[in-house]
């Protein structure tokens, strides 16, 4: 069986979520992300209040330790390439840190839904937040500013038009509009708003979803249609080997890490080649990929691609307890779990939605590879999963678990692992393990005097020539009275 990439975001709720309150207009719908969202309309008069809400609700952030990791890395530098449904730039809290990439879905017509999944996912990874208005400040009307101050573009939630991406040329995306001109990933030409991973903003970002790595910059790249679009029965076969390519265009244009929080690509549920030769591509040019592990772990609980191909850090979902979600899919290639139930999520352009799945937790790992990434840019795809592995919370008894893979993600012991795989040497004098592995100065050397442990030999091995000596004198002063 084949098909169009499935987003794995959203699992269907059956309660009212916690963000609903006196100051949002909080509602349940089944809307793109799924059936029984918790949609959250920011408009003119209650955009500050969602984005508030929304930050008071990311649990997530003391799970992972992240403002003790901030002090370490915060993905400066490092671009994160998200295989997705789109991201929309215009969302406070990722203008100026979108670069837009091509439409590999085959999909000729107008999108009927486009980027809301994406988005979500780009948020937990990157999202930088924003300070909440003040009076006189632009976002009390409901719109966001641009880092040149100018008036945003308005907030429909619609794709970006046609730019060079789509040729093979990568535009960066503001809050307001395309910058004119190509860009390459990395340039030295971008504004220092982006090279530094955020736009301008004139006050504290106290406001919406902040992601793991906020510094860092998000390459969208769009593979697959939402989970709720009728066109995804329709999707032409110019994108069914859509994950593949993408993988391949975001290395080629500068990606460090590479975040698929989908499944069920170009070969279904049995993989395919042309995937597996991109993720092998990829982890030969040094990118970190992350892949959700599925959310049918209570049902069928399929081994899901790309999450199994090898290299790959799959990645399943827990609960505000940190045990596993039950929909989180239970394989022997799991590596680790990350939060994944009541994860807010920004939507759209200016808006944010609340959702379990195994989805969130991979975009929060891919955020913790982007750290590591920042802090020690050399370090290999593999030392970089080992990271990840080794610096875990709840880790089972017996080292690993098909549940639960090495334990729960946590971002500051993450670095610290990679700072003693990046640094062994200085890791190994910091514990005290002198030269030879010696704890300590390791053993004295006295080169006048033999080891203890040796004396007994040359003891014995003088007293036995002067045994054999007095012999040989002995029997030679008897031979002398025979003669005479």
């Amino acid at each position: 069986m084949t098909g169009p990439l499935a987003a794995f975001l959203i699992k269907p709720l059956t309660a009212r979520l916690p963000l609903a309150g006196s100051l949002l207009a909080g509602f349940l719908v089944a809307g793109p992300l799924g059936a029984g969202l918790l949609v959250v309309a920011a408009g003119p008069s209650a955009s500050d209040d969602a984005g508030s809400v929304a930050r008071a609700a990311q649990w997530q952030l003391a799970t992972l330790r992240l403002p003790e990791a901030w002090r370490l890395s915060r993905g400066a530098g490092v671009l994160v390439a998200v295989l997705d449904t789109g991201v929309n730039a215009r969302h406070p809290d990722l203008t100026g840190s979108v670069i837009a990439g091509p439409d590999l879905t085959g999909d000729a017509g107008e999108p009927v839904m486009w980027g809301h999944h994406g988005t979500a996912m780009a948020s937990l990874i990157a999202g930088h937040g924003h300070s909440a208005s003040k009076p006189g400040n632009a976002t009390q009307s409901g719109h966001s500013t641009s880092t040149t101050g100018e008036p945003a573009q308005s907030t429909r939630d619609t794709p970006p038009t046609p730019d060079p991406a789509q040729s093979g040329h990568s535009t960066v995306a503001t809050g307001d509009a395309t910058q004119s001109g190509a860009l390459a990933v990395g340039d030295a030409a971008q504004s220092g708003a982006i090279a530094t991973g955020g736009p301008a903003r004139s006050g504290p970002a106290d406001s919406g979803v902040i992601g793991v790595a906020p510094a860092a910059r998000v390459l969208s790249i769009r593979v697959t249609l939402e989970n709720g679009d009728p066109l995804r029965e329709k999707q032409r076969a110019g994108g069914r080997d859509a994950l593949a390519k993408g993988i391949r265009y975001a290395v080629d244009h500068g990606a460090d890490v590479i975040s698929m929080s989908l499944g069920g690509g170009s070969g279904a549920w049995e993989g395919s080649a042309a995937e597996e030769e991109a993720v092998q591509y990829a982890i030969s040019r040094g990118a970190v990929l992350v892949a959700s592990s599925g959310n049918d772990g209570d049902t069928t609980n399929r081994k899901n691609f790309p999450a199994a191909y090898p290299g790959v850090i799959a990645v399943g979902a827990v609960d505000r307890r940190l045990e596993v979600a039950a929909f989180s899919n239970r394989q022997d290639y799991l590596s680790v779990v990350a939060p994944g139930t009541g994860i807010v999520t920004a939507d759209g352009a200016d808006s944010y939605v609340v959702g379990d799945g195994t989805s969130s937790a991979a975009a929060m790992v891919a955020g913790i590879a982007a750290l590591i990434k920042a802090a020690h840019p050399d370090l290999s795809p593999y030392h970089v999963r080992t990271a990840i592995e080794q610096g875990t919370r709840r880790r089972p008894a017996d080292g690993y678990s098909r549940a639960s893979g090495h334990g729960v993600a946590n971002a500051l012991l993450a670095l610290r692992a990679a700072d003693r795989l990046a640094n062994p040497a200085t890791t190994a004098a910091a514990a005290g393990v002198g030269p030879g592995g010696y704890f300590g100065d390791g053993p004295v050397s006295r080169p006048s005097q033999p080891p203890s442990s040796r004396l007994p030999v040359v003891f014995a091995m003088v007293l036995l020539t002067a045994v054999m000596s007095a012999r040989v004198l002995v029997r030679h002063r008897c031979r002398g009275r025979d003669v005479t």
